[in-house]
């Protein structure tokens, strides 16, 4: 069984990375790559994320977690707002129907 994020980290990887880059050796190799992936986890907005950097959405996934402990506000609340990571989240998934 192929699994479809590997799939799509290689092939950023390829692309972005690899047939970009000219190499000097195995150690350039070696020493550029962990660059490129820091880059690639810490830095890079992301499609999957609403093109917001891992960190920034790390942020946003744990205010999110507090605003849902906080379930007395949902019970007081006659309407609901959405937060932004739901909002966000319930367009993905409408784009992938």
């Amino acid at each position: 069984m192929q699994n479809g994020n590997c799939e799509a980290f290689n092939s950023k990887m390829r692309d972005e990375h690899l047939n970009e880059t000219l190499f000097f050796g195995l150690d350039h190799a070696r020493s550029a790559t962990p660059r490129w992936v820091a880059d690639y986890n810490a830095t890079r907005p992301h499609s999957a994320l609403g093109y917001l950097i891992p960190a920034a959405y790390t942020v946003e996934l744990t205010t999110m977690g507090d605003w849902l402990l906080e379930t007395e506000m949902l019970r007081r609340s006659p309407i609901v707002v959405l937060p932004p990571f739901y909002r966000t989240l319930r367009r993905l998934l409408f784009e992938l129907r």
